[in-house]
C-alpha cells in the first residue's frame, strides 16, 4: 500500500499552504559543483534589503515594485517575518523592521571590520568589470592602499600595491578624498602641486573647481594623470556626519573608462561606497 506523504512541518509543528508553495532549493552550479541555494530565503533577504535608514516603513506595493516579485509571494514572505518577530505590519498595512533584525545586525557590527567588509565588495567589481579595485584610507603623507582585487584584464596596475601611497592630486582615489574632506582639501591646494603626467591637475583653481564637481557628482574620474594609459574612478566612503573613512575605486586601461563603459564603472562604485557608506555608519566609525 502506497504512503501518503506528510505535509511540510516546521519547527513549531505547524503546517500551511505558504509553506508547501515555497520551493525549497535549487542546485546551483559554482565552480566544479554545486551549492544549494533556497529561493524562498534569497527572496526574503531581497525584501529585507530594501529596508535602510533612509526608507524605515515600506508597503507591501512599494516593496512588490522595488524587487520585482509578484504581490502574493511578497506577502506570503513578509506575513512570515511579522510571525516570526522580525517585521511589524502597522495598521495601514505599511512593515517596520523590528529589534531581532537589530541584534543580528548588532553581532555583525561589534567584529566590523573595514577591509574584511569591503573585500567581497571589491572582489565583485573586480570580477564584473575585470579592473583592479582598489580601497584606500586617507593619512597625513597620502592615499593609502590598503587592499586591492585584482580583475582578468591583461593591465596590471603593480605600481599601487597594497602599502601603496598616492598624492591627494592625482588619480581618482586620493581626489575623492581632498573633494569630501575639508580639512585635506585645504592642505592639498595650499601645498605644492607636481605633475605626474601632462594631465595631472597641477593648475590651483582647475582644482579646486574639479574637487567641487566631484563632491557635487560624489564620484571622481582620472584619466592618465599619474600612470599614462591607465584611468581611475572612485567614490568616498563616508561615516557619521559625512566624514571621511576610505574610498573605494576601480582602475584599468583608460579606454575602458570612456562612454557607457565609463559611467557603468562610475555607477557600480558609487553604488558600492554608498552601501559600504551605510555600514561603516551604522558601526559609528
Amino acid at each position: 500500500m502506497s504512503r501518503r506523504a506528510s505535509p511540510p512541518v516546521d519547527n513549531l509543528g505547524r503546517t500551511g499552504r505558504a509553506m508547501e508553495e515555497v520551493p525549497v532549493a535549487e542546485a546551483v552550479p559554482e565552480g566544479n559543483g554545486t551549492r544549494e541555494t533556497v529561493t524562498a530565503v534569497l527572496r526574503a533577504c531581497q525584501l529585507l534589503g530594501q529596508f535602510g535608514p533612509d526608507r524605515p516603513v515600506i508597503t507591501l506595493a512599494e516593496l512588490t515594485a522595488a524587487s520585482g516579485l509578484n504581490k502574493p509571494t511578497v506577502h506570503r514572505l513578509m506575513s512570515s517575518f511579522v510571525e516570526a518577530g522580525w517585521v511589524h505590519r502597522d495598521h495601514a498595512g505599511a512593515y517596520r523592521i523590528q529589534m531581532p533584525v537589530f541584534t543580528i545586525g548588532a553581532a555583525a557590527l561589534a567584529e566590523f571590520d573595514l577591509r574584511e567588509s569591503a573585500r567581497p565588495v571589491l572582489e565583485e567589481l573586480a570580477g564584473r568589470f575585470g579592473d583592479t579595485a582598489f580601497l584606500m584610507v586617507p593619512a597625513d603623507a597620502g592615499a593609502v592602499c590598503i587592499d586591492r582585487v585584482e580583475g582578468g584584464k591583461p593591465l596590471v596596475l603593480a605600481a599601487i600595491g597594497i602599502g601603496a601611497v598616492l598624492p591627494y592630486h592625482a588619480a581618482a582615489a586620493p581626489v575623492a578624498m581632498a573633494a569630501f574632506d575639508p580639512e585635506l582639501r585645504a592642505r592639498v591646494l595650499d601645498g605644492p602641486l607636481p605633475a605626474f603626467t601632462a594631465t595631472t591637475h597641477s593648475d590651483r583653481d582647475e582644482l579646486a573647481a574639479y574637487l567641487d564637481q566631484v563632491r557635487a557628482e560624489g564620484v571622481s574620474f582620472s584619466r592618465d594623470d599619474y600612470l599614462d594609459g591607465v584611468s581611475a574612478v572612485a567614490a568616498p566612503v563616508l561615516g557619521a556626519n559625512d566624514s571621511l573613512v576610505a574610498t573605494l575605486s576601480l582602475g584599468g586601461r583608460s579606454e575602458d573608462f570612456t562612454g557607457a563603459e565609463g559611467e557603468a564603472r562610475a555607477a557600480a562604485v558609487r553604488d558600492a561606497a554608498a552601501a559600504l557608506s551605510r555600514l561603516v555608519t551604522a558601526a559609528r566609525i
